[in-house]
């Protein structure tokens, strides 16, 4: 393993012995496997133990850390430092709740990512290469690519499969910024393996989720932020309204904005990194003691040898069909390797189509799921299913209902009013084919709407169903009130007088 693991205290070496002991000894190649899983990530992991649970012959191969991104660089070490932030800003806003902090916010941030390193190194025990080999997976550490359509080789031994499914996932995006590489720069994963030492300012490249996430958890930390974006708002691909929220919430956190900004260059100063870019027709500069670049994702293709596999791709990743099959048959592909929807939990959700169809002849489809997705800023956003400019793409009229939080008692009564919940339906049924919500839990909200969908339940169930009171929860109860009242037309609205003016 090159990856730099900064500092290297007891939590990232208890880390490292898990995800990729130094003194691994990868199994000796014993027959034909009926599942070679490549990669160790989420969609893989699930693939191998779920394999391995029914009884198949398992290999698991990998170069770099077991547990992926999400685990080493994504989900578990954002999430951490992100639980940290939302203190500071709670705190900061206590007196609006009639609660004074004499001293105010200090940050500690040694200790907040000494938190972070210490809760990583704690959920790695369940990626440990000893708990898999424990589970009867012949676990291989190191590189290694296809020499056919039916074996890879790794460590001067081939492996032989039925099938094999690629899980490698994907990396940082870089952008060819001129000056860029030579001035340096962090991204999602240098910032949680190796940053040691809160910079000052930080310029953030990129208003997307990690960008904004990073961004505002940095900025709540007392670093100067000022974030960069070529779009008009932040999460550009976010519902506008949602959007607005949030980009409200950043510019009250302090972080300067930049949005609608081209940036030209950048250069090292006396120690500074400065950053030269276009912004309303005026070239301007500003000076950062780090930048952090979150300009996407890019697929991990290279090195596998997928041509001797007959497997194709092109810059978007593996190419697979709907039962994620890859153009060889017999090999599949999940995860951020191959999925437009990059989030663990579709991995996930792959990963288990695969099983069904690599191991027992199924024909689960992947456009059947119904996938959520949060962005964990502050409020949250979450989404599931169709956006508005989605079904007029698709050609299907919806109506739309909204319910602010401050609609909500228990929205005023926690002094969170700006959110709302939006439920999409096709027009003149209560068949939901959308929602976002915005709100400091939306992502725990959501599943609630999710569930409705993938149960074919409409705003009619969602009307029917108690909500505890009061929660922040009835504001998706009230847009199927909303969605109820609709039908009231003044018809029968005429009709129940006549009948209500009988029954006197």
């Amino acid at each position: 393993m090159e990856t730099t693991l900064k500092p290297f205290d007891e939590y990232n070496a208890e880390l490292a012995a898990n995800a990729h002991p130094v003194d691994w000894e990868n199994p000796k190649v014993d027959g034909r496997y009926n599942l070679l899983v490549i990669g160790g990530g989420s969609a893989g992991l699930v693939s191998a133990v779920g394999a391995a649970g029914v009884g198949a012959k398992v290999a698991l191969v990998e170069k770099g850390f077991l547990g992926g991104d999400c685990l080493n660089v994504g989900c578990v070490p954002s999430k951490t430092i992100i639980r940290s932030a939302r203190v500071i800003g709670d705190v900061q806003r206590a007196a609006a709740l009639g609660v004074h902090v004499p001293d105010g916010v200090r940050v500690d941030f040694d200790a907040v990512m000494a938190r972070m390193r210490k809760i990583r190194a704690e959920i790695s025990r369940h990626d440990s290469a000893r708990r898999f080999a424990g589970l009867g997976i012949d676990v291989f550490l190191g590189e290694g690519q296809f020499t056919g359509p039916h074996s890879f080789a790794i460590g001067g031994q081939t492996i032989h499969f039925k099938k094999a499914v690629i899980a490698t996932g994907s990396r940082p995006a870089v952008i060819p910024l001129p000056g860029l590489a030579k001035a340096g720069f962090l991204t999602n994963e240098s910032v949680f393996y190796e940053l040691t030492e809160q910079p000052a300012r930080l310029a953030v490249i990129g208003a997307g989720p990690i960008g904004a996430e990073l961004a505002q958890a940095f900025q709540r930390f007392g670093t100067q932020v000022t974030l960069f974006d070529v779009l008009p708002q932040a999460l550009g691909r976010e519902d506008p309204d949602a959007a607005a929220v949030v980009q409200q919430a950043l510019v009250e956190d302090g972080i300067e904005l930049c949005l609608e900004a081209s940036i030209q260059n950048v250069s090292v100063r006396e120690g500074e990194k400065i950053i030269r870019f276009e912004k309303d027709g005026e070239v301007r500069e500003t000076a950062v003691d780090e930048i952090l670049l979150a300009v996407g994702r890019q697929p991990n293709v290279e090195g596998l040898n997928l041509e001797a596999a007959g497997v194709t791709y092109d810059r978007k990743g593996v190419q697979v069909n709907d039962w994620l099959q890859t153009a060889n048959p017999a090999i599949f592909a999940a995860g951020d390797v191959a999925l437009k929807y990059q989030f663990t939990h579709t991995a996930d959700a792959a990963a288990r189509i695969v099983l069904r169809n690599a191991l027992f002849l199924g024909r689960a489809r992947f456009s059947d799921l119904i996938i959520p997705w949060v962005t964990y800023t502050d409020p949250e956003v979450a989404h599931v299913g169709l956006y508005p400019q989605d079904a007029a793409a698709q050609g299907i009229a919806i109506d739309s209902y909204t319910i602010s939080l401050g609609d909500t008692d228990r929205g005023r009564a926690d002094d969170e009013r700006e959110g709302f919940v939006k439920v999409h339906v096709k027009q003149g049924t209560d068949k939901i084919l959308g929602a976002t919500i915005v709100s400091r839990h939306a992502g725990e909200m959501i599943s609630e709407v999710t569930l409705a969908m993938v149960g074919g339940l409409g705003l009619k169930t969602l009307a029917q169903t108690i909500h505890p009171y009061p929660t922040q929860a009835e504001a998706i109860r009230k847009t199927a009130d909303a969605w109820n009242r609709t039908r009231l037309t003044p018809t029968v609205a005429g009709l129940f007088k006549r009948w209500l003016a009988w029954r006197r």
